[in-house]
């Protein structure tokens, strides 16, 4: 086993070096509710607004030239937002990770590598989803990747079961 950075043989940390795929910036596009998005930020900020009513927000996050670029219209308009989105939002990003696992071999094999290895989004800014500066944040996005990665497991067996 290679570790990178802050890796350990029970942790991966995934916002830069080996796993970075794992990163919502990582370049794998994505196809989501009809839409195909460069980034799975993109498809996250998107998901925050409603248009018509949101000012045509989502539809400028949708063509951001960058996923940072999307992030801060998304930041910036938060007042657009749907109403919802707290109480949605773990599960809009479980269905985007779902996506890009299903729409990326390379995405899917590098999650697997991961073993039993618990996931740790190494962000310092992010404290919902990353560890966040004092290393006690709620790592939602790691808990995400390990639920997609128990469920990509369990579905392999099936297979190997033949019980499709």
């Amino acid at each position: 086993m290679e570790l990178h950075k802050l890796d350990t043989e029970t942790s991966v940390f995934f916002y830069e070096q080996e796993f970075y795929v794992l990163s919502n910036f990582s370049a794998f596009n994505l196809r989501y509710k009809g839409f195909l998005f460069a980034t799975s930020e993109h498809a996250y900020q998107w998901s925050k607004f409603r248009p018509p009513n949101d000012g045509g927000i989502a539809f400028l996050i949708r063509i951001a030239s960058s996923a940072h670029d999307a992030f801060k219209l998304a930041e910036e308009h938060y007042k657009f937002r749907r109403p919802d989105w707290n109480e949605i939002k773990d599960n809009i990003m479980l269905d985007i990770l779902r996506h890009k696992a299903k729409q990326h071999e390379y995405v899917r094999r590098k999650l697997l590598e991961t073993g039993d290895r618990v996931l740790i989004e190494d962000s310092w800014r992010d404290d919902y989803w990353g560890w966040g500066s004092n290393k006690d944040g709620k790592n939602r996005l790691g808990k995400l990747w390990m639920q997609v990665r128990e469920e990509i497991r369990n579905a392999d067996a099936l297979i190997k079961r033949g019980d499709k």
